[in-house]
């Protein structure tokens, strides 16, 4: 494993234990509190975030600040995955499940008849 992906696993691994042993201060098991709506709002004020970021200039500055708010998205991802029971391993697999499909028709497929 890379140390990209133990990075990631390291994450969701503290952030499974925040839930199932919230510590009195801990901004995890606050979120976890809120539920649905409150970390969902985090996650479109990060996603949000993230925008902003990807349009300032191109410097090292602008470089940084992307690269911290893809992070804090990330970690509220990660919150709500965990909030609902979904696994770092369920994502990874369905990314690569798409691997070779194109993004046209694999989102194509996902279309529900309203039938």
């Amino acid at each position: 494993m890379s140390n990209s992906a133990h990075v990631l696993a390291d994450l969701m691994a503290v952030i499974e234990d925040r839930k199932g042993n919230p510590p009195a201060r801990s901004y995890t098991a606050n979120l976890f509190a809120g539920g649905v709506s409150k970390i969902g709002t985090k996650i479109m004020e990060e996603a949000q975030e993230v925008v902003q970021a990807a349009h300032e200039t191109d410097s090292a500055v602008g470089r940084a600040h992307l690269t911290h708010e893809a992070a804090d998205l990330i970690y509220h991802l990660f919150v709500m995955m965990e909030y609902r029971g979904i696994t770092l391993d369920e994502v990874t697999e369905e990314l690569a499940r798409r691997f070779g499909v194109s993004g046209l028709d694999e989102k194509s497929a996902r279309r529900i008849s309203p039938n």
